[in-house]
Parts: C-alpha cells; sequence; structure tokens
C-alpha cells in the first residue's frame, strides 16, 4: 500500500494488510503519520545521536562534566492538572496487546492497565497492528475473545482506565517507510492509536493517556510534548487533552526527573519508577567502568542504598510538583505449587508496603491475582477518604545526584548461579521474543525484553573486567560458553522437542553470543533481534 504526500514523498506499508488491519491503517492515519514523521524526523535523529555522544563521554570519562551540564528547574511551578479519573492509581497492570490480554487486564480490578506496545511485546506486524485493532474495539466496548477450548472473554460492566505505551525513540517500524526510510516505531503506535481513539475517549469522560519509556534527557521529553501539540491541533483536540506518565528507566533519565516533568508539564500527570530498566541502564551507561559493576541480579534489590534513593527521589519531585509517584513491577505469576504463591505474595505485601512507606501513590502487577495485595496495601497507607499520598506533607530528604550514582552493595557478590541465571533466562526470552511473544511466563515470572537486557548486559560487563565470582573463578569467555552448553540442555529439556527444533532457539543463542561476546556493546538487543522477525 502507497500513500502519495506530495509529488516526491510518499508512505509505503511493506507488509500485508487484511480487512481487519485496513479498519486502521486507512488512508486518512497514514497521512496523520506522515505528517508526524516528516515534522519530527530531524529532532528524534539528534536525540538519537546526542545518546552516542553522552556515551562516549562516558567512556572518557567525562562523567563529572556531564553532571555538571545538566540544566535545572527553578521557580515554584505545577503541573498542568491530573484528570478525575487518573487520581486514584492504587495499582496499575500492565501487559501485551493481544485480545485476551487487553480483556482480562481490563477487568482485572486495577486501576489502571498500560497496553504495552513496548518491552512487553514483541513487534512483530502482526502484534502491533493487531494490538491497535484490540484497543480500538476495546474503547468501544466491541471486543470478545473464544478460547480454544470454547472459553469466551468479553468486558465486565466496570473497567480499568487505558494507557498505552508506543515503542521508545530509538525504535523503528521497518513496514513503514517514507521513501525507503522507516517510520519512528514511536510515531506509528502513539499516532495510530491517538488518530482512532482520542475523540472517542474524551467523548467517553476519559482521555488518550499515555506511558513513554527510555526517556534520557529532558530534550527527549520535549520532543514528546511537541508531538502531543502537534497532535491535537492536526485532530481539533484541545490542548493538554493528552496525558502522559514517564518511566524513569534510565540513569540520566532520574538524574533529570524535574526536568523532564517542566517539559511535559501540560501533558504529564505522573512518574513511575521502571526498576528493572533502570538497573539495565546503569550496567549499559558505566559498562566500561569497574566501579559500577552490580553483582547477581538478584541481589539488586530496591533496598539497596542507590535504588532506595532513585525510588525516594522519585517521590520528592512528583509530590512537589503535583504529580503521581508510580512504584515498579512486580513480576510473580501464579505457579502450580501453592507454596510457592504464598511466598510470591509475602515478597509483594512486603515490597508494595516498603513503596507505599516511602509515598508512592499506586504500584504496578504483572498478573491479576496480584492486583488485590497491592490495592489492600496502598489503601491501608492512605489517609481516610483519600486516593494518593500527595496530600501529605513532603519531606526532603536531601538526596543528591552523588547518591543516585554509588552503586556500592556491602556484601554483594557475582555467582556460578547467577552466571548462569543470565545466560538461560536470556536465551530463554529471547527465543520467545523471536517466537512473538514478549511477555514470556519463565520461573514463575513475567519476564520482558528489559530483564533479558540486564542479563546479556552483565554478562558482557563481566567478562569485560573479568571478574571474579564468590568461588574465586573469574567470568571469561570460555567460561560463558562451558556454562552456556550446559544451559542449553537444560533449557530443551524445559521448552521441549518441538520448541527445541524450531529456528529461534539457535537464533537466539547465537544473538546471545553477539551480545555479550562482541567487543562493542550493543545498545539495545531488540535493534539486532528485530531483523530477524518477519
Amino acid at each position: 500500500m502507497t500513500i502519495a504526500i506530495t509529488d516526491h514523498l510518499k508512505l509505503q506499508v511493506s507488509a500485508d494488510i487484511s480487512d481487519e488491519f485496513a479498519r486502521i491503517l486507512t488512508p486518512e492515519a497514514l497521512e496523520f503519520l506522515a505528517y508526524l514523521e516528516l515534522k519530527f524526523r530531524e529532532k528524534r535523529y539528534s536525540i538519537l545521536v546526542k545518546r552516542q555522544r553522552q556515551q562516549e563521554r562516558l567512556d572518557n570519562g567525562e562523567l563529572s562534566e556531564l553532571l555538571g551540564e545538566l540544566p535545572s528547574v527553578s521557580g515554584d511551578w505545577q503541573i498542568a492538572g491530573v484528570p478525575e479519573d487518573l487520581q486514584d492509581r492504587r495499582v496499575e497492570i500492565t501487559g501485551p496487546v493481544d485480545r485476551k490480554m487487553v480483556i482480562n487486564a481490563l477487568n482485572s480490578g486495577s486501576k489502571v492497565f498500560m497496553a504495552d506496545f513496548e518491552d512487553a511485546s514483541s513487534p512483530t506486524w502482526e502484534n502491533m497492528i493487531s494490538g491497535q485493532v484490540n484497543l480500538y474495539d476495546a474503547i468501544r466496548r466491541q471486543i470478545d475473545y473464544t478460547a480454544d477450548n470454547g472459553k469466551t472473554y468479553s468486558l465486565a460492566d466496570e473497567i480499568a482506565v487505558l494507557k498505552v505505551r508506543p515503542r521508545g525513540w530509538h525504535l523503528e517500524e521497518k513496514h513503514m517507510s517514507i521513501n525507503g526510510e522507516p517510520l519512528s516505531a514511536s510515531i506509528v503506535d502513539f499516532g495510530l492509536y491517538f488518530f482512532h481513539n482520542a475523540q472517542t475517549l474524551l467523548s467517553n469522560g476519559t482521555g488518550p493517556y499515555f506511558y513513554l519509556a527510555k526517556l534520557e534527557s529532558h530534550l527527549e521529553a520535549r520532543l514528546w510534548n511537541e508531538v502531543f501539540v502537534a497532535a491535537q491541533d492536526y485532530m481539533k483536540i484541545p490542548q493538554k487533552s493528552i496525558k502522559s506518565t514517564v518511566l524513569i528507566e534510565t540513569i540520566f533519565g532520574a538524574l533529570e526527573m524535574d526536568n523532564i516533568l517542566f517539559e511535559l508539564k501540560d501533558h504529564i500527570v505522573a512518574l513511575n519508577a521502571g526498576r528493572w530498566d533502570y538497573i539495565f541502564s546503569i550496567i549499559k551507561k558505566f559498562r566500561n567502568h569497574e566501579n559500577f559493576i552490580l553483582p547477581d541480579r538478584g541481589q539488586v534489590t530496591m533496598g539497596v542504598p542507590f535504588m532506595k534513593a532513585y525510588a525516594t527521589k522519585l517521590v520528592e519531585v512528583c509530590h512537589q510538583r503535583g504529580a503521581h509517584a508510580i512504584g515498579g513491577m512486580s513480576a510473580f505469576i501464579p505457579a502450580k505449587d501453592e507454596k510457592i504463591n504464598q511466598m510470591a505474595r509475602a515478597k509483594v505485601k512486603t515490597d508494595k508496603e516498603r513503596e507505599a512507606g516511602l509515598g508512592y501513590d499506586g504500584t504496578w502487577v504483572a498478573h491479576p491475582f496480584l492486583v488485590d495485595i497491592a490495592k489492600e496495601v496502598f489503601t491501608k497507607a492512605f489517609d481516610l477518604g483519600q486516593c494518593n499520598q500527595k496530600n501529605k506533607p513532603l519531606m526532603l530528604s536531601g538526596l543528591e545526584s552523588k547518591d543516585l550514582l554509588d552503586v556500592r552493595i556491602p556484601e554483594s557478590s557475582i555467582t556460578e548461579e547467577g552466571v548462569r541465571t543470565n545466560i538461560n533466562v536470556g536465551i530463554l526470552y529471547i527465543e520467545s521474543w523471536l517466537r512473538g511473544v514478549g511477555a514470556a511466563a519463565l520461573y514463575n515470572l513475567m519476564e520482558d525484553a528489559a530483564t533479558a537486557e540486564i542479563s546479556r548486559a552483565q554478562l558482557w560487563q563481566w567478562i569485560r573486567h573479568q571478574v571474579k565470582m564468590d568461588n574465586g573463578q573469574a567470568v571469561t569467555a570460555e567460561l560463558y560458553q562451558e556454562l552456556k552448553l550446559q544451559e542449553m540442555e537444560k533449557i530443551k529439556s524445559l521448552i521441549g522437542d518441538e520448541r527445541a527444533n524450531a529456528p529461534q532457539l539457535q537464533q537466539a543463542s547465537q544473538l546471545m553470543d553477539k551480545l555479550v561476546l562482541g567487543s562493542t556493546f550493543i545498545e539495545f538487543l531488540t535493534l539486532p533481534a528485530y531483523q530477524l522477525l518477519d
């Protein structure tokens, strides 16, 4: 399908468009995408170049200089305001945009459902466009689903408020291009959803609400704000109708929390502590520096000093500016063993009590069985009659940038089990992603791209620095290969012959080698993995 924009510019869709997809990929919607893409393409390229330049300076040891260049926002300003249906965000559920998930998440009893086109979705053409169809139908309450066993699913009378997470600025949609250059995946995901649904959402008493991922600076927030302004003008929708929540999941995003809120102040209601991507960001940004080496992933909890500093600072910044602070993901999913479920519930309860005690206004869960636990914890923490904690007196901690950057964890270690887990989970997740499944149930946890990124980034860093495990043995390329052979046998036994003999497992193994053993660190595993998808 080709849409002529001008005599010299054409937008081309190079994938199949079924009758169902044609409802979304209308000429008018594609013209809207072309408008946004051409208006903001150079600015997007510019921020990606800035990321590269910043990384080069970090590699050269210029951290203090970079910190000195960060802008500060003065004045007693506040965000524009929070719509009524986003005042209560005690518990939010997240997940991919397949039809059954959309129905179950909206019915889960959570206050908000974040429909995720990003880390919880493998960006196959089918997944991305069918996800748009599913949200279109859900908003109009014309969605249902029948499983293979005949069980049917439909929306309840009361459902969660819908928010949508587009893919990050670094990603492209290879199936859509203008004169051969692919469109920004952020523009595609945001644009299709906004074009088709913004007016209907407003008519329904809600609005076009978004989660924004992977922001690394106030300039990236400014770009989103400019996109929002342009989109609302194009569609003749009142300014400030769009409301967003920004995931603070990069170290420089954390250092610029206040700046990010300021740039989006007309179109933002909250920040979210995206803990897993945040850990990945620290490893990635400081990969060449020995004083930023982290221990086994399981030891990097929210209770360690630098993670507690990050979580505390986020609440302070949000409440100072009138925004909600939303806590991080609890990724546990139900197991067949009830003892495991009981332990999971206890851990989640402790985690959510910690967040509520820090002043958070709500939190994330990955599965409906955790909704009631999280909701109960936050309800108990709020003052009577309140649906958030923004009314409580603000107690400033005095935390500084150095507190976020001191990643020392006393009595922590790197273990052989930690190396094995990173290999095993990394390969399993990539294999799942290549099969089109972006939210993978692995070992009673719902894993997405963020946790796989931690796994492969730690392995790359540990090998590069030849770190010693607690048994005295160094982590080397040779050790990785030896342990990987053993873990591959475990993986094959776990997933069964059909998947073990399918091409995706071998592709995942080869990609893991490239990610872990390459002399150059690959910024996101999803970039080379995307080229392997249809």
